[in-house]
């Protein structure tokens, strides 16, 4: 007979959580190592007594929103290259509902989060519980099924002995590059007490092996077949090359056959900005240098990226009319994108073994000056963009859609300087080297993607697959978790921190030296250039007080300085770029979290470069300017790849 011992469901979930590992490249990592929770009704008593009782070696954190500390945990995920997690728990209700935008965000950029949401009791006896959803037409369903469509596992377990097959088929999913991201097993707070004989076997250590799968032999020679004949080719580097560490492989097949690279938000410091065929991003967000060269390029290699409407500029980039594409993706649904001819395997040992076969061909692309003649010209409006400065009345922001009154009120207001693309080569200019840059939702990815520079593989974490607001302030924890000896900085807009900063107090709690920049700008910039620049007037999108039908009167200013002050926080207010300087460096002195309040005049973004977004553009309108934005959209629309 098996030896087995008499646990709580929640006491075997914490005992199987804390001997789990993984196994790459002959290195073995703990995946589990902290457990994140927000006790409620749900949880406290069950989970709770769990962690309280017996954590084992896992350390317990304390979030202060659901979706807050799931952001944490991706952030600490994708910081790891996908080799670690921080599992998290919330009571029933509105504590779970709460999960469901993290897991979404996780689930879209193939990043691990295992959540476990309280559920209603098994039993139904106390029906309706508190915070219990109640539907009528079935009472199966509880706030818990909403995670369904947002996780690549679900599971509810209504009975003790349910715990293991659950749990197991969890970490398959959790660590499986191929399929990974969110993974949710809901908890009947009832059953979470109640006691089961488990094998003492299913506690043992388990290490979960990574591999590398390379391609099929007959997908690399069809790969190989159409690039021996292109003369432009062109890689997008996507996510999948930053989680299979395979930048440097990447940088060499490229430096060999003489292939410019471009990369998506996701792949965006897999390789090293500096290396003589990187063009910066690509895209709805790229640089001039990627785009340009995009137009021409007869076939597109795109290693590890997801190809999404903003990697593609909506599928339309690429004007070559007889452009190929070639995928090389260990997930076959993202390798059958844009009718691709495909390999799916690991980024890396597919790469390699691509290379081998090129080779063998001889292969070079005919590639002269364009990759040079690109990247020198937007060197020179890096230039242009870092000196941007107001010079008073006259001044012209480079967004030309806008209400008159903003950028005069705004200065008026808050006495602020500062121009976005300044300020953010401002801080690449001050800030340490190897230091961690963090933004997500909003014009600061579209300006950060095309204007950061670092040659720190994973030194640019955004996340701009879900696009989701409010990640950037919980993200500089996750961060700070995984890379405890790096300075940290997020880069959030005002709507953003707005949207969600409630695990600043776990920074504060945890003492973890972080920093974070707030660009101030009275409102939500990008959308409001989405808008105006569709002939759409200045509707809901800037922080004004309302008029009894809608927010157009006077901007509102907000001290976010005073914020920051309130939680502990060592804080600045910076209105020029002097003040900004001289600010991150006092803050590379300080010990406890920084909070920087920029004072930044709206509109003064990036825009454009060769790129072209499709939105749901209305097609009748009385508005004369939304009639003419409808026939720039039909044109751009006919031109674009149907699939």
């Amino acid at each position: 007979m098996n030896k087995t011992t008499r646990m709580t469901t929640a006491q075997a979930i914490v005992r199987f959580l804390d001997n789990q590992y993984v196994l790459m490249d002959g290195v073995e990592t703990k995946f589990v190592e902290s457990f994140f929770t927000i006790f409620g009704h749900g949880i406290a008593v069950g989970l709770g007594e769990a962690l309280d009782s017996d954590p084992g070696s896992l350390k317990v954190l304390q979030g202060r929103n659901e979706q807050g500390m799931c952001h944490v945990a991706t952030a600490y995920s994708k910081q790891n290259n996908r080799r670690k997690i921080i599992p998290c728990a919330s009571s029933i209700g509105p504590g779970a509902a709460n999960m469901v935008t993290a897991c979404a965000t996780a689930t879209v950029n193939n990043i691990p989060l295992l959540v476990f949401p309280a559920d209603t009791f098994a039993s139904r006896q106390p029906d309706p519980v508190l915070q219990q959803l109640e539907q009528s037409n079935s009472l199966a369903t509880t706030t818990n099924d909403t995670f369904k469509p947002v996780c690549k596992y679900w599971d509810r377990v209504s009975r003790p002995e349910m715990l293991m097959s659950a749990l197991i088929n969890a970490m398959r999913v959790l660590t499986d590059p191929a399929e990974t991201g969110a993974c949710c097993i809901a908890l009947p707070q009832d059953v979470e007490g109640e006691a089961f004989d488990f094998p003492d076997y299913f506690f043992k250590k388990r290490v979960h092996r990574i591999t590398r799968p390379v391609a099929a032999p007959e997908e690399l020679d069809d790969l190989a077949e159409i690039i021996k004949d292109a003369k432009k080719p062109l890689v997008i580097v996507g996510g999948g090359v930053r989680y299979s560490e395979a930048g440097e492989t990447v940088e060499k097949f490229c430096a060999e056959f003489k292939i410019p690279f471009g990369e998506s938000q996701g792949g965006k410091s897999a390789c090293k900005s500096s290396d003589p065929y990187c063009l910066g991003g690509i895209g709805v967000t790229g640089t001039y240098a990627s785009n340009i060269i995009a137009k021409d390029a007869d076939v597109v290699i795109a290693i590890g990226s997801r190809l999404s409407d903003f990697t593609t500029s909506s599928k339309h980039l690429f004007r070559n009319p007889q452009v190929q594409f070639v995928t090389i993706n260990n997930c076959r649904y993202h390798a059958y994108k844009l009718d691709a001819v495909k390999a799916v395997g690991d980024a890396k040992a597919t790469v390699e073994a691509l290379s081998e076969r090129l080779r063998k061909l001889d292969y070079q692309s005919s590639y002269t000056n364009e990759i040079v003649d690109a990247k020198a010209k937007w060197d020179a409006e890096m230039q242009h963009l870092g000196n941007i400065e107001y010079t008073g009345d006259d001044f012209e922001p480079m967004i030309k859609a806008r209400d008159p009154r903003t950028v005069p009120e705004f200065v008026e207001l808050t006495d602020g300087k500062i121009t976005q693309t300044a300020a953010l080569y401002t801080i690449r200019e001050v800030i340490d080297e190897n230091a961690t840059l963090i933004t997500a939702g909003g014009s600061l990815p579209s300006c950060l993607q095309r204007m950061w520079t670092t040659d720190k593989r994973g030194g640019y974490h955004a996340e701009y697959g879900y696009s989701c607001m409010g990640y950037e302030v919980a993200a500089a924890l996750g961060v700070k978790f995984a890379q405890p000896n790096d300075e940290v900085y997020a880069v959030v807009g005002d709507s953003s921190f707005q949207m969600l900063h409630s695990e600043i107090m776990t920074i504060m709690q945890e003492r973890q030296k972080v920093n974070i920049l707030i660009f101030d700008n009275c409102g939500f910039g990008c959308i409001n250039n989405l808008e105006m620049t569709h002939g759409i007037g200045s509707l809901a999108t800037e922080f004004r007080y309302t008029d009894g039908k809608k927010p157009c009167g006077d901007l509102i200013p907000v001290d976010y300085a005073k914020i920051g002050e309130g939680y502990g926080l060592k804080t600045y207010t910076c209105k020029t770029i002097a003040e900004l300087k001289e600010a991150l460096e006092d803050a590379k002195k300080q010990e406890i979290a920084c909070l920087f309040d920029l004072k930044v005049i709206p509109k003064t973004m990036t825009d454009g470069y060769e790129s072209w977004w499709n939105v749901g553009q209305a097609q009748v309108s009385g508005k004369k300017s939304v009639v003419e934005a409808w026939e720039e959209v039909k044109k751009a629309r006919e031109e674009a790849r149907a699939y």
